[in-house]
């Protein structure tokens, strides 16, 4: 099958098309045709950095992908051939998205939503779950809570502005001014251009942070949150603020990494197919093009997702 792999970690012309074996479906896995792959942050930086956890002898990134059952292995009651199915299902060890073919166990994808087509589907299942494992199961967002939501217009923080939105949240987002009608079109109620206004100084009262931008924000966002407001800081754990401070505010302040989750893939196409969620996407590309896709990722300008087109 066609795949893009990195010769070597490192530059993003690394990235470069090969021929590997289809992958076989073991005990209750499926083989999925991927249709489109979802490029994300994480991508870049295995590739720059080096990979974690477990990869194959070609190693092949990509994590997010919609595509058709192709077949089930052994114990499969869930899906048939043919169904549409989309999901991240191996994170954070090797998934193999930016390939023809992906096998992983059936549990970990969800039926595609059925009023998006394959790119907008793959788009979603990282930064959708980033999102909403951090706003509703981390900080319990309830509705009438005022969310700061920093990289706003980014992948994970123009779907947690709509998630937040969707649970009855007043929402703040940080962005470009450029990039303050996106935000509001899709629901925000207050916006922040961070390149000429300090949000430390000019939001407060807030209950819950969604941190997507990580170093001095942690320690800044504190200054924002009411007593018992949670801060969730994505990037990384170098972020978090010291915490013997958070502690004497009051203010709940952790690190939280998305993990593959069914239930949560089924809310997410649940409110897609409600019309309530939508995901931009800022460029698509052909599979043999991702060295392109990370360049374009990298430069940090992107509204919403790049996704690489596999079928």
């Amino acid at each position: 099958m066609r795949a893009v792999s990195p010769r070597a970690w490192g530059a993003p012309e690394n990235l470069v098309p090969v021929e590997v074996d289809r992958p076989e479906p073991g005990l209750t896995e499926i083989l999925v045709r991927v249709h489109a792959a979802g490029v994300n942050p994480v991508d870049w930086k295995t590739r720059a950095e080096g990979a974690f956890g477990t990869w194959g002898d070609t190693p092949i990134l990509g994590y997010d992908v919609s595509g058709v059952v192709e077949e089930v292995g052994p114990g499969v009651t869930l899906y048939q051939p043919g169904d549409e199915v989309f999901g991240m299902p191996r994170f954070p060890e090797q998934t193999g998205g930016y390939a023809e073919f992906v096998a992983a166990p059936a549990r970990r994808f969800a039926p595609k939503p059925r009023s998006v087509d394959h790119v907008a589907a793959a788009a979603l299942p990282l930064a959708a779950l980033t999102a909403w494992q951090g706003l509703i199961e981390t900080a319990g967002l309830r509705a009438g809570q005022r969310v700061l939501i920093h990289a706003a217009a980014g992948g994970v923080g123009h779907l947690a502005v709509q998630i937040a939105k969707a649970h009855g949240a007043y929402v703040i987002g940080t962005a470009r001014e450029e990039k303050h009608a996106f935000l509001r079109g899709l629901g925000a109620d207050e916006t922040v251009d961070y390149t000429r206004v300090d949000f430390a100084e000019a939001v407060r009262d807030v209950d819950i942070v969604l941190d997507g931008v990580g170093g001095a924000y942690g320690e800044r966002s504190l200054d924002v949150l009411r007593r018992g407001g949670h801060l969730v800081t994505l990037p990384d754990p170098g972020g978090l603020p010291d915490p013997a401070r958070a502690a004497a505010l009051g203010v709940h302040a952790g690190w939280t990494v998305v993990e593959p989750d069914r239930l949560g893939l089924l809310e997410i196409a649940r409110l897609v197919d409600e019309g309530k969620l939508r995901v931009e996407i800022d460029a698509v590309l052909p599979l043999e093009e991702a060295a392109k896709a990370h360049e374009r990722g990298e430069r940090g300008r992107t509204q919403g997702k790049i996704v690489l087109q596999v079928a």
